[in-house]
């Protein structure tokens, strides 16, 4: 499907790689500007440029999302370079430990916790301070096939994942008819580098992964993206606080 975003400024956090690199390139090729956040800076620079390389508008802003000044200045970035900001896809996140609860560490319980959902917290609390002047604006928060159903071994990942649905909906009420609409995707087991390095030392794993997704295969980052890019288009307007589950059927099951 083909979206007119041109005239359009989106902010992808995570944009570095996996999904949110698709992401962004996805709504520069549709003709808005972004602004790709990482935590490597590197990455997100190198993604940007070749970006831009294609005729397009692009900034890269290094940002950890668990520290709030970091993200305040992130969303002032954007806001410089473009003068506004119309679609947000908080997509930062990461994996932690596969470990049974009694076995987690606490450090890890936080760190999970600290990333990806607090870190959702953050980018939506600053990007909803320029949308709320703007009175329009649409954002989208990535949780997880695991915000959505239980997840043995990772107990801390589905707990902030589940988190994140919630935030969704609660923020998601509290601007419905201010002009912004908050929705949320939950993607299934998909090929990124951050999957490819949480069973890196056990590639039998993946195996049992694939097996237990109907469609009988990972999704693609594409895909994925392509999702986050209706959540934002005006067809997608009378969605409100929703979860969109690209999962290969695995929580229908």
């Amino acid at each position: 499907m083909h979206y007119n975003f041109k005239e359009k400024v989106a902010l992808i956090t995570g944009a570095g790689s996996g999904i949110g690199l698709a992401t962004a390139i996805a709504f520069a090729e549709a003709g808005a500007s972004v602004a790709l956040a990482d935590l490597n800076k590197n990455s997100v620079q190198t993604a940007a440029n070749k970006i831009k390389a294609s005729g397009h508008k692009a900034i890269a802003i290094g940002c950890d999302v668990t520290k709030e000044a970091e993200v305040a200045s992130m969303v002032e970035q954007t806001i410089s370079a473009f003068g506004k900001l119309d679609f947000a896809y908080n997509n930062a996140g990461l994996h932690v430990a596969v470990v049974e609860t009694a076995d987690a560490l606490s450090e890890d319980f936080d760190k999970a916790i600290a990333v990806n959902l607090k870190g959702i917290w953050y980018c939506m609390k600053y990007e909803l301070k320029q949308m709320r002047k703007q009175e329009s604006g649409a954002i989208v928060n990535c949780s997880s096939q695991s915000g959505l159903v239980g997840t043995a071994n990772l107990g801390a990942y589905t707990a902030a994942k589940h988190g994140v649905v919630g935030l969704t909906k609660a923020s998601a009420l509290e601007y419905a008819n201010r002009g912004i609409r908050i929705n949320c995707i939950c993607p299934g087991t998909t090929e990124t580098p951050m999957v490819s390095n949480a069973v890196a030392d056990r590639p039998e794993h993946m195996d049992a992964i694939i097996s237990a997704i109907p469609l009988g295969r990972m999704g693609k980052a594409e895909e994925i993206a392509s999702a986050v890019l209706w959540l934002c288009s005006d067809g997608a307007g009378f969605m409100i606080g929703q979860t969109v589950t690209p999962d290969g059927g695995y929580t229908v099951k």
